[in-house]
């Protein structure tokens, strides 16, 4: 997440309309705007990663109701009101499926983990996207120390499970049946 902008608190909707007139990306948190990429931009290693991860998908999913979305699709967590741009996101629901500017069904969010954004990722990003009902695993992949995490909604529907990665196994992605091997998720980093 980047740095607040110097504007005045409104609401989602004000911010939806306000960011379709912006050259820039921006989420909203708690009523604030926040600049993606204030510090400088995404690392190769960022891009390649989260590009890898969407291919996977893409080959995985294709032919079936699910479609990868990667970087400029907006989730809208509806019950908080705050919008963000994971890294990919899959959905399988037809509203998003029809939906032009923001997917609010999302089965499977995965964010590549930056020095800057890792903390809020791991925190308050999570507990918001823990809000979306359909969500059903959110994926942590960090390209620095080639490791990542799973969490995984349980039955109950509002306890999660962590699964810390094993490299040797590949990124299992249960949510859409899919395994990303190490090798290909990391592939030029």
């Amino acid at each position: 997440m980047g740095l607040p902008q110097a504007i005045h608190r409104m609401t989602a909707e004000q911010f939806s309309a306000w960011e379709l007139n912006e050259p820039e990306r921006h989420e909203f948190f708690r009523g604030e705007v926040f600049k993606i990429f204030a510090m400088g931009g995404a690392r190769r290693e960022h891009n390649d990663v989260t590009g890898n991860c969407y291919s996977a998908l893409k080959s995985h999913l294709r032919g079936t109701p699910c479609r990868p979305f990667m970087n400029d699709m907006k989730v809208h967590v509806q019950k908080t009101g705050d919008l963000f741009y994971p890294d990919v996101l899959v959905t399988c629901d037809p509203r998003d499926l029809a939906a032009v500017l923001e997917m609010k069904h999302p089965k499977l969010i995965i964010e590549v983990l930056s020095p800057s954004t890792a903390t809020f990722d791991r925190g308050d990003k999570f507990l918001t996207y823990r809000m979306i009902d359909a969500l059903e695993e959110y994926a942590l992949v960090d390209p620095h120390s080639k490791t990542f995490e799973v969490y995984r909604r349980q039955p109950n529907g509002a306890d999660w499970l962590l699964s810390p990665g094993r490299v040797e196994q590949g990124l299992e992605l249960k949510s859409v049946a899919l395994t990303i091997p190490a090798d290909a998720l990391f592939e030029n980093v």
